[in-house]
């Protein structure tokens, strides 16, 4: 029969992750030192001399039925050099917000917003929308630094909104939304250590406090790093993801990182298909002949027409497909006297002079049998075995005892392998602890 060459790894990431953007900025009511005078007679407010007669020709240039607000931004500079008093600021921020709103300059709406929250006179409950806003402008503007600082006084306030998602759907954004956004801000920069970092310090944070991750976080540092060809940091978020929130999707997702992220050869890759195959987490026909292809009819009968048996009945398998066709026959060609061979390949392996082959052979063929408790034999035999390949041995111990249900003893053994198997090793482990914990 002819045997497929290697092929790509062709399993997909089932992500789907809408951004929150910000909600469109209405503008906040702002007050002129009058209005205010007019409307809190009792309140005084303490308005310097040098900065009334400051500001009122640039109230005047804007207060007409002809505004000129180009003379009125001219005279910015003059009027934010005449504040002297807490007042004399929020007076001279509200006005400078107001021009620049009205005559759409943005630089002139973030002056307006910090000197106004410098004067220490917004009103609390507004505090939480200036910073907000501070946020949208200068993340418009490109001020990456200034952006980052409004939203971390937004999150200091409190401050939630109902804002537009890119699907066209609203809901209410908090402090976990604002938090991924800063991470966002390094991304966009392509400062992608410094997102991570900041991601991580916040859950961090969460666990020290015994609350929950909120998925979005683990999700998105999950997803930029795969679209971003970082596979180091796909791996280690999808880790992480599908410990804290272990199901079918994420559970895929992990399986095709690893599947996706480092150019493994068939007896790593068998291993991996192995975890998916358990975690019923195949995604396409294509996972099924890669499985093939990796465990081979003419080494693993048994385990070939078992996959290829269960491709068929989800529906992901082509019948028709000539491949899997010549590859089921040539494994129940072989089968019954692969079976035939056990009891002799069983006591060669445990010969006293029995050579590494021979015990990884018995090893990995009573594997594939489903026979766990022999398979954990030879391979804790070949384990003391000089030219052992040690990683590949200690995960397939490591699956022969949680087959067996000694999942204690599975994780153990999972953390001990090392090198480019690690990860594979990792994500039996997180499997192991599930199960233990009866997920």
């Amino acid at each position: 029969m002819k045997f497929r060459s290697s092929t790509k790894r062709s399993s997909s990431l089932a992500l789907a992750f809408a951004l929150a953007s910000g909600a469109v900025f209405t503008g906040v009511p702002l007050e002129s030192p009058a209005q205010a005078q007019k409307q809190e007679k009792a309140a005084k407010a303490d308005y310097s001399k040098g900065f009334i007669a400051a500001y009122t020709p640039v109230n005047e240039n804007v207060s007409g039925e002809a505004p000129d607000y180009a003379a009125a931004a001219a005279a910015a500079p003059g009027l934010v050099a005449a504040v002297e008093t807490a007042d004399d600021r929020h007076a001279a921020g509200s006005i400078l917000y107001s021009i620049g709103a009205k005559s759409e300059n943005d630089q002139l709406m973030v002056q307006g917003l910090d000197l106004m929250l410098a004067s220490g006179k917004v009103a609390p409950e507004q505090v939480g929308q200036f910073h907000w806003s501070s946020y949208q402008l200068n993340n418009r503007l490109g001020n990456t630094d200034a952006a980052r600082a409004g939203l971390e006084g937004a999150i200091a306030a409190n401050y939630t909104l109902d804002a537009q998602l890119t699907d066209g759907s609203t809901r209410r954004l908090g402090a976990d939304d604002m938090h991924r956004m800063i991470a966002d801000l390094y991304f966009e920069a392509e400062d992608y250590p410094a997102g991570f970092a900041y991601l991580d310090e916040q859950m961090a944070a969460r666990e020290a406090a015994g609350q929950p991750i909120p998925e979005a976080w683990v999700k998105h540092a999950f997803v930029t790093a795969y679209n971003n060809d970082l596979p180091e940091q796909a791996r280690d978020y999808s880790l992480r993801y599908v410990e804290a929130y272990p199901n079918k999707t994420t559970w895929g997702d992990a399986i095709a990182v690893a599947l996706n992220g480092t150019r493994y050869e068939y007896p790593e890759i068998l291993d991996i298909l192995r975890l998916s195959r358990r975690t019923d987490t195949f995604r396409d026909g294509s996972m099924y002949t890669e499985y093939i292809e990796a465990a081979d009819p003419r080494k693993f009968p048994g385990e070939v027409l078992a996959v290829i048996d269960e491709g068929y009945a989800s529906g992901m398998l082509d019948r028709s497909d000539p491949y899997v066709n010549e590859s089921r026959a040539e494994a129940e060609r072989r089968i019954q006297a692969d079976k035939n061979d056990l009891p002799a390949l069983l006591a060669d392996a445990r010969a006293a002079n029995a050579n590494l082959v021979t015990v990884m052979a018995a090893g990995d063929t009573f594997l594939s049998y489903d026979r766990a408790a022999e398979a954990e034999e030879f391979y804790t035999k070949a384990l003391a075995m000089p030219g052992v390949n040690t990683p590949l041995v200690l995960t397939r111990l490591g699956i022969a005892q949680l087959d067996q249900g000694k999942r204690a003893e599975a994780e153990a053994t999972f953390e001990k392998v090392q090198g480019v198997r690690e990860p594979i090793a990792d994500l039996w482990a997180v499997y192991s602890t599930q199960q233990n914990a009866g997920g």
